[in-house]
């Protein structure tokens, strides 16, 4: 017992450096925050950069210090390297995750620490270009057809005909809701962005179909959180979208891939084959939409025609198929 109590004493203060994480997001006194997070803290709150982005940053010298049993301030280049390569080699982590990873590392060495950083130093990990996953028309009729639930339905509903990202569906709030100029109001997307996306009319009615069945009425979120999605003034959190997707995916008996992103590829695909032009906010096409395979949706505006003669055909397609549903 006295040598477990030693080396739990020569421990602690790795410990102590190391667990940042649980004092600063779950407001705990029993962890204490050390200097070297404080000051990365109070960068990263200067800089105004998102809740996402701490925690993705915080999380990743986290893992760096634990992964030496050091504190960062003790560890360099040499050090960094090595754990680039045991990303790849041993976690077998993307090219994507490394990069996050990398750029935590490089905001503590550079902007808490003050020390020098080149990228020859530690180059990013390239990322493979490859083309995201697109469902076919009947794909998309089956996968709404066989949602679970309501709630389930509105979602990939909302997802299909917004390209809205998971996150930023579970954010809407009822008064993002623009009936007027049939609109949806995102209101702090990604990289805290604001946009407006179209409102159909046929999305329009499954919203409201979905909530004339809500037997509590949330006075804030459109999808309320909660074990039935109507007793809390919480948001709903991503992982119902993920579930929506994955179990509808099952009961439609598509092999594919099918996640939350998949719908927003859908969009700008039946976009650019009905031969509409990505346009930026000026009226003029841009470069970048027509090269890429997928243009982004923040420059893409299409004509409410185009989405009502898309959703139509699919409304069609799951209509027929009403005497079958799973």
């Amino acid at each position: 017992m006295d040598e477990a109590a030693r080396a739990a004493d020569a421990l602690r203060p790795y410990q102590v450096s190391i667990c940042w994480w649980r004092g600063v997001l779950f407001g705990s006194q029993e962890v204490p925050v050390t200097r070297l997070r404080k000051m990365m803290l109070d960068e990263l709150e200067r800089r105004n950069y998102s809740q996402t982005t701490r925690r993705a940053y915080l999380v990743g010298v986290e893992q760096f210090a634990k992964h030496f049993h050091r504190s960062p301030e003790q560890l360099g280049l040499d050090d960094i390297r090595d754990y680039q390569a045991h990303l790849f080699r041993v976690r077998k982590l993307k090219p994507a995750t490394v990069a996050v990873r990398l750029a935590a590392l490089r905001f503590l060495f550079v902007a808490v620490l003050k020390r020098p950083w080149t990228v020859a130093d530690t180059p990013y990990p390239k990322r493979p270009d490859k083309l995201p996953v697109v469902l076919s028309q009947d794909e998309v009729a089956r996968l709404i057809d066989s949602a679970l639930t309501p709630l389930h339905r509105a979602v990939l509903m909302t997802l299909y005909a917004t390209g809205l990202r998971r996150a930023e569906l579970t954010r809407l709030k009822v008064t993002d809701i623009d009936t007027e100029r049939m609109v949806i109001h995102v209101l702090g997307g990604k990289g805290r962005k604001d946009r407006d996306v179209m409102l159909s009319p046929k999305l329009l009615d499954e919203l409201r179909q979905y909530w004339r069945g809500l037997k509590h009425k949330p006075r804030t979120w459109l999808f309320a959180g909660g074990r039935w999605h109507s007793h809390t003034e919480q948001p709903m959190t991503d992982k119902v979208v993920w579930y929506a997707c994955e179990q509808a995916a099952k009961r439609a008996g598509i092999d594919k891939p099918v996640h939350p992103h998949t719908l927003r590829h859908y969009l700008p695909f039946r976009i650019m084959s009905r031969g509409e032009r990505a346009l930026t906010k000026s009226g003029r096409t841009s470069a970048r939409a027509l090269q890429s395979p997928w243009p982004p949706h923040d420059i893409v505006r299409c004509r409410l025609q185009t989405v009502q003669e898309r959703e139509d055909s699919v409304a069609g397609s799951i209509s027929a198929g009403l005497g079958t549903r799973r």
